[in-house]
């Protein structure tokens, strides 16, 4: 199926003054302070109620219809119109909310409960995010798409990062329908936002063929055959946390307690990569390489390095690592995305967008796994430089790509 390309509905304004935009992104990172406040809910009020394994498998519950139903997700946000995607399954969310907090106040928790919530909103996400992974390119020129992912990458982690810190004081205070309550208020005012003040202003060209939902999931498959740069970018920003992702969750405490840090030490290792990752999205802001895939590669090598320093087990050293990881995440992570948004056909962003978050879903408990094996039959060390150097290595391939090498987002596109 041929591509075409956006279509210019209403001049954007300038980055720096768009209302509509910015304003989007704070409601935005609002519903992720109640995502998370609703995460630490489920965990804590599962961990009460039942055995660490059950508990572990309600957590986990939301990623298996997720993954089973992202790619159909990907390939309905292709045929319609994602805001009213967005809105619906929204609305869903808060069903699932309301009805779990009435349920929860008229009797007391139990695990079935609690797997049907968490189920229905890993269903709930695998429509929503794609269709929600179309919108930057339908709100900003592809110029701006650093800078909004940027902003929207920093919203995002300080929103998760005040949810968590309150999460647990409103479990306290207000149970799991307290928690319930607050994320679904959150969801409403993304709901009430996008229906009354979020307009497009580029058109996505809708895949109208006549093919079934299937035959769409079947033609997503081939473009990516048949695509290089495309197949490069889905392929990176699947395994964008593959390394790092099982380096930080399984390695830091392996650290921790081989050498007696203690499980302060493993806290204060997170923060300097949760800062470094708010410093390396806001560096995007004031200053981004010409060809904006090329530098996020370049600096997904550095990460390898940092993740081989994670291993070495000094606190001065490690901490440093910690550093890097964050910094060289939140820079790449932004660029990539931006360039993801901006260069994949139009036709097929939803489904490019449901296969990158599916690789990720399908990919990291093997990659978890796998560490923990490595960690419990070589020396500590060893894991992170097998996983670091994999991460160096990896990134020769997208270096390599001529057509990546070409890409630069400050060239105006037809569109504009």
């Amino acid at each position: 199926m041929a591509t075409s390309e956006p279509v210019l509905l209403r001049t954007p304004p300038a980055f720096r003054r768009d209302a509509m935009v910015q304003t989007w992104l704070v409601v935005k990172a609002l519903s992720d302070a109640g995502d998370a406040v609703w995460t630490i809910a489920v965990a804590w009020t599962a961990v009460q109620i039942a055995s660490p394994a059950v508990a572990g498998l309600i957590v986990a519950a939301g990623t298996v219809p997720r993954a089973v139903i992202l790619l159909i997700g990907g390939a309905i946000a292709d045929r319609v119109d994602a805001r009213r995607m967005m809105l619906l399954f929204n609305s869903i969310r808060v069903v699932v909310l309301v009805v779990t907090a009435v349920w929860i106040l008229t009797t007391e928790p139990t695990v079935a409960v609690l797997l049907i919530a968490t189920v229905a909103f890993g269903i709930c996400d695998a429509f929503y995010e794609p269709a929600a992974g179309t919108m930057p390119r339908q709100l900003v020129r592809p110029a701006d798409l650093p800078s909004y992912s940027a902003l929207s990458q920093t919203l995002s982690r300080l929103g998760t990062m005040a949810g968590a810190a309150i999460g647990g004081f409103l479990v306290a205070w207000g149970g799991m329908p307290g928690s319930a309550a607050a994320d679904a208020i959150t969801f409403t005012v993304v709901i009430a936002f996008i229906a009354i003040w979020l307009r497009p202003r580029f058109a996505l060209p809708r895949n109208t063929q006549g093919e079934s939902v299937l035959q769409g999931v079947a033609s997503g498959f081939r473009h990516l055959g048949s695509d290089s740069a495309s197949r490069t970018l889905v392929i990176a920003l699947s395994g964008l946390n593959l390394a790092v992702g099982p380096a930080l969750a399984i390695g830091l405490p392996l650290q921790a307690t081989a050498h007696g840090w203690g499980a302060g030490a493993v806290g204060i290792f997170e923060a300097l990569v949760g800062g470094g990752a708010m410093l390396g999205a806001l560096a995007v802001i004031r200053w981004r390489p010409r060809h904006e895939a090329m530098g996020a590669f370049w600096a997904l090598v550095v990460q390898g390095v940092g993740i081989v320093l994670v291993g070495i087990g000094s606190p001065i050293i490690v901490g440093i690592g910690c550093v890097l990881i964050g910094l060289t995440a939140g820079f790449a992570s932004v660029l990539l995305g931006a360039t993801f948004a901006a260069t994949i056909a139009p036709d097929y962003l939803g489904r490019m967008s449901s296969l990158t978050r599916l690789g990720d879903d399908v990919l990291m408990p093997l990659a978890m796994a796998l560490f923990g094996l490595l960690a419990t039959v070589l020396p500590t060390w060893l894991p992170f430089t097998l996983y670091g150097g994999a991460l160096v290595l990896l990134m020769s391939f997208p270096l390599r790509n001529p057509r990546l090498r070409a890409i630069t987002l400050r060239v105006s596109s037809p569109a504009e």
